[in-house]
């Protein structure tokens, strides 16, 4: 038995399936997100990880049935799953990436929509982190031009910063990026990796997501930019890594009093939007948040 929103009992509910897909994907935690949000909803819900190679995720979602809930997407599917959906929520199309795939069953028949939650994680991991009476970020400089950077573009639009800096290792590489963008009404500027320290020293936001270790260098660069200087209250960093942690950049932007989110952070909150998707329940964040840093800690 489960209650449902409205403090009623729903019944008992038949067990659907939920897995996150990637490659690698054993050291996802999205398991233990999602099986400790089951378990404070009272949902019989199993949920597991699939090591998917690269070019197998249309393969597997062609054989997803009614039985599934759905699936958390990692890297390198993000974009593949676009295209083998069924229907793809107007957020994801604008970001040109998905993270979630929604198993819709009426009777024998099933529908794969494709929808975006890292969006709303790293909006809501801003938010909970800036200092409470901060004026509203103006300036916000983007660390990555990969997938992660398009949904962090969206989630900072909807802060309102419309103009960010993004610095990349090759303006090449960023075409989707800037496509993604122009979608979303969002004004880029292109700068260079090896610049990034003198930039970010006086952002109101700053988002890393580019892979484990590629920002050290800028966060030696850094700490000789600031010496001794304090940042601003209010300015706060979110580095999407979450392991090792703290990161290089996250441990010199601490060490001179700027708000740090981890990349934990933007996983619980994403996380959360996607049991919110699934089960149509709204999720138990603090038992997530409590299992997520139990995880960490071991």
């Amino acid at each position: 038995m489960v209650r449902g929103v409205d403090g009623g009992w729903l019944g008992v509910l038949t067990p659907r399936r939920a897995a996150v897909i990637g490659h690698p994907v054993g050291h996802s935690l999205s398991p233990v997100l999602h099986r400790a949000a089951y378990a404070a909803l009272g949902l019989p819900h199993t949920y597991e990880a699939i090591d998917v190679p690269d070019g197998g995720a249309p393969g597997l979602l062609a054989g997803l049935d009614a039985g599934w809930l759905g699936l958390s997407v990692t890297m390198p599917h993000k974009h593949a799953v676009l295209e083998a959906a069924d229907v793809v929520e107007p957020l994801a199309r604008t970001v040109g990436a998905a993270n979630t795939v929604l198993v819709t069953a009426s009777g024998p028949h099933r529908l794969l929509v494709a929808a975006n939650t890292d969006v709303h994680g790293a909006a809501e991991a801003l938010r909970e982190v800036r200092p409470a009476g901060t004026p509203p970020a103006r300036t916000a400089v983007v660390l990555g031009a990969g997938g992660t950077a398009a949904a962090v573009l969206a989630a900072l639009a909807e802060l309102g910063v419309t103009t960010p800096v993004v610095c990349v290792r090759s303006q090449a590489r960023a075409a989707g990026l800037l496509q993604a963008a122009h979608r979303m009404g969002v004004d880029v500027t292109l700068r260079r990796f090896d610049h990034a320290a003198d930039l970010i020293a006086d952002a109101d936001l700053v988002v890393q997501t580019a892979v484990a270790g590629a920002a050290d260098p800028v966060a030696a660069e850094l700490a000789t930019v600031l010496g001794e200087r304090r940042l601003r209250p209010g300015q706060t960093l979110l580095d999407v890594i979450y392991d090792p942690w703290p990161t290089a950049l996250a441990a010199v932007w601490s060490g001179a009093g700027g708000a740090v989110a981890p990349g934990s952070l933007m996983l619980l909150h994403q996380a959360a939007e996607q049991v919110r998707l699934m089960t149509g329940l709204p999720a138990p964040v603090d038992a997530m948040r409590a299992a997520l840093e139990a995880a960490t800690r071991a």
